[in-house]
């Protein structure tokens, strides 16, 4: 007699992701329910973060809700740690291994949008989640919580700890938790961070530093008597001058940027101080000390020429990231077994929009899991303080999509979809990832002693020494 397959059940095979979902340990399987259990409040403390967008050093609020959230699972949470009082650090569990998390949650100035898929600020001139940091710390925790709900049903022995960390955006928070030893006892630390595709990360970063340059001159009367004056602005736009020119004679792995924060105040006063804050990156920390040293002479030389005093000081500065391929495998086999996240025609239709506002080829989406990727020497990009934490203890990296392919990081297009189904997508996914990830980590001692030989071999005699000034972080005064 022939057997009939019911087309309901027969289209169970044919949705992306079942067939991969069968090859899931009873433990992953567990995994993927209780971040499925905790996704409605996940993506509600997600939108919270998303609605407060608080910058740097500022997050009470962003803070607050998620170390609550943990504190509400059963972690023990301990706050304003290294001196920052949005830093803090939930941990669960005991003895080895202990795996750690990383959660971020600052937002951008400037850049207030709706979840639209056309520039409409929510708050018009307000900061925005233009780095899907929402997303990162609500995502992050939601692994922290699944690996925790397996250690206390003992299924799995160790230390779950999730470390929430402020100021990724500007002063770099993650450097002052490094010097605090927060990461010390910790054997491997798992990352993620939004993008426009799905990879387990084994590129590496750009180191960065970034410095203040100040200049003192003499007002005085812009028409009336302008030989009395000694123009700090002289001296700031004669600096610039010479950094542009400086562009053409260093490597083509050098990025350097500046920001004029006080170039005088009224035309027809000739201004006795000026201001910058500058930034200079390469893909290796040991290519930008040599610049950055350069820069800081030349502010001597325009001070001189415009007969101003000046002053220069450190504000803070990243290692690249120490890329870690045997935890890239772990992440990229995990990355296979969940399949790529599907959307729907609206999600689509919305990422076409962004893609063709911002004058990008309408693809839509992209969350392909595509191979392990080889490690480049100088890989373009950013920077991020996750670099400091690599060079203290094994990392392992991910990116998950959650905005359209091709989309302008750091802008309204990424705030815009943070805030919807597509980032929220996203950030599930990467709980999923992560979690099950860590999981491989708990149960296979070998794994952690891979990924940990792997970090120990790339550091080699470098020893790690924090580009900061001695002292407290730059937290703001409060208003």
């Amino acid at each position: 007699m022939k057997r009939i397959v019911p087309l309901c059940f027969l289209a169970l095979f044919l949705l992306p992701g079942f067939i991969q979902s069968q090859n899931l340990t009873k433990n992953k399987k567990q995994l993927v329910q209780s971040i499925e259990k905790h996704e409605a409040n996940l993506i509600e403390i997600s939108d919270k973060i998303w609605n407060l967008a608080e910058t740097a050093f500022e997050e009470i609020g962003s803070a607050k809700i998620l170390a609550d959230y943990a504190e509400e699972q059963g972690f023990t949470v301990e706050r304003g740690v290294a001196g920052m009082p949005t830093a803090f650090v939930a941990t669960y569990g005991s003895g080895k291994p202990v795996i750690s998390v990383l959660g971020e949650f600052d937002a951008l100035p400037g850049i207030s949008q709706k979840a639209t898929p056309t520039k409409s600020p929510l708050v018009e001139g307000a900061a925005g989640h233009g780095c899907g940091h929402n997303l990162f710390g609500a995502g992050s925790l939601g692994a922290a919580i699944a690996i925790k709900e397996l250690i206390a049903q003992g299924k799995i022995k160790g230390t779950i700890k999730f470390l929430g960390t402020p100021s990724e955006e500007k002063f770099f928070g993650k450097i002052w938790m490094v010097r605090a030893g927060l990461w010390d006892d910790v054997d491997v630390n798992i990352s993620w961070h939004p993008g426009a595709s799905t990879i387990a990360d084994v590129q590496s970063s750009l180191a960065l530093i970034d410095f203040k340059i100040e200049f003192f001159g003499q007002a005085a009367h812009a028409s009336m008597d302008p030989w009395n004056g000694r123009s700090a602005s002289d001296a700031l736009e004669l600096y610039t001058t010479g950094i542009n020119y400086y562009r053409e004679h260093v490597k083509p792995t050098v990025r350097m940027h500046y920001h004029i924060q006080d170039g005088g105040q009224v035309v027809n006063v000739v201004p006795d101080y000026a201001r910058l804050w500058m930034r200079v990156r390469d893909t290796k920390r040991a290519g930008m000390m040599p610049v950055y040293e350069q820069a800081v002479k030349m502010a001597e030389g325009a001070a001189i020429m415009a007969n101003v005093e000046y002053k220069v000081s450190l504000i803070s500065g990243i290692y690249e990231v120490l890329v870690n391929r045997e935890g890239g495998k772990i992440m990229q086999s995990n990355l296979e077994l969940l399949g790529p996240i599907q959307y729907t025609d609206a999600e689509i239709t919305f990422g076409k929009k962004i893609q063709e506002v911002t004058k990008k080829q309408q693809v839509g989406m992209d969350s392909e899991i595509k191979p392990l990727e080889f490690t480049k020497e100088h890989p373009g990009g950013g920077s991020t303080d996750v670099g400091d934490v690599s060079w203290n203890v094994a990392n392992i990296n991910l990116a998950v999509t959650t905005a359209p392919k091709d989309t302008p990081w750091h802008s309204w297009a990424v705030v815009a979809c943070g805030g919807m189904s597509i980032g929220h997508k996203g950030m599930i996914y990467a709980s999923k990832a992560m979690s099950m990830t860590m999981l491989d980590l708990f149960e296979n001692p070998e794994l952690v002693a891979k990924v940990k030989a792997e970090y120990v071999e790339r550091k080699g005699a470098e020893v790690y020494k924090a580009i900061i000034p001695d002292g407290p972080p730059p937290i703001p005064m409060q208003k």
